[in-house]
């Protein structure tokens, strides 16, 4: 079983940016239901299928599958809720911990959004300085969530 453990946090300042190299993602949702989503997304050239259960706490079941990227880039056209999500993602590695930043585009503009992948909730890691509030439960900032509210609605 695939498990995820993580915790968001809202982005202060530029101070990430530097040296940070993005790549960019559009990722779409097949199914937004509390008890599950469906997720596909491209970065780059490559595709993928994602399911994940409903946190409980910071923790949920997730399971992703590379998937042929045209097949992504169909189903992201065709089959998915809208607006599509655009982001560029960064990796900047701290300590022990690589962070996930991710400024999205389009409809959610101006969000600034930084995730930790963690190995047992109550694990220890260091904070950067360019962190801001956490919003892990916040699930206005779920992914999914910002398809049927953009931040841009906020």
């Amino acid at each position: 079983m695939g498990i995820e453990i993580e915790r968001k946090f809202l982005v202060e300042g530029d101070g990430w940016r530097s040296g940070a190299q993005g790549t960019r993602y559009r990722q779409g949702f097949l199914n937004t239901s509390k008890a599950r989503t469906v997720r596909v997304r491209t970065d780059g050239y490559r595709g993928f299928i994602t399911v994940k259960g409903p946190p409980v706490g910071i923790v949920r079941n997730e399971y992703e599958y590379e998937i042929p990227a045209r097949d992504a880039d169909a189903i992201l056209e065709i089959l998915c809720e809208r607006p599509i999500i655009v982001k560029i993602r960064y990796r900047i590695t701290l300590g022990q911990h690589t962070w996930e930043v991710d400024e999205f585009l389009g409809e959610n503009e101006g969000l600034i959004v930084a995730e930790v992948e963690l190995s047992q909730e109550d694990e220890l890691f260091e904070r950067p300085a360019w962190l801001g509030l956490e919003v892990t439960d916040d699930p206005r900032y779920y992914n999914a969530n910002l398809v049927s509210n953009p931040y841009k609605n906020w």
